[in-house]
């Protein structure tokens, strides 16, 4: 913050981080894909695969706070919200529907 003549402080330019293309595409692609096709989330039989709807929701999230290039200042949740987390959800996410 500065001040200006009048006394009061004026708000200096913040450090703007720039879109992260990838991390927002794929949250676009799992809200997009699990709103027209929410079997996505479900397994063969029609139950819901709640590890798998967990690791896609959680990569959807990081990916869409990361995506419009919010990054926040505590240590913990720029871990939980980074393009890397939305990584290893959508990795879990795979290994989870075609690994086990």
């Amino acid at each position: 913050m500065s001040s200006n003549a009048a006394g009061g402080s004026v708000p200096t330019t913040p450090n703007h981080t720039a879109v992260h293309l990838p991390s927002l595409i794929a949250a676009l692609i799992i809200m997009l894909g699990g709103t027209i096709y929410p079997l996505v989330f479900a397994r063969a039989d029609g139950t819901p695969d709640h590890g798998l709807a967990m690791a896609l929701f959680w990569a959807m999230s990081a990916g869409l706070v990361r995506g419009v290039g919010f990054v926040p200042h505590a240590l913990v949740w720029r871990f939980i919200f980074s393009g890397w987390s939305c990584l290893a959800g959508l990795l879990t996410a795979a290994w989870l529907r075609f690994g086990t």
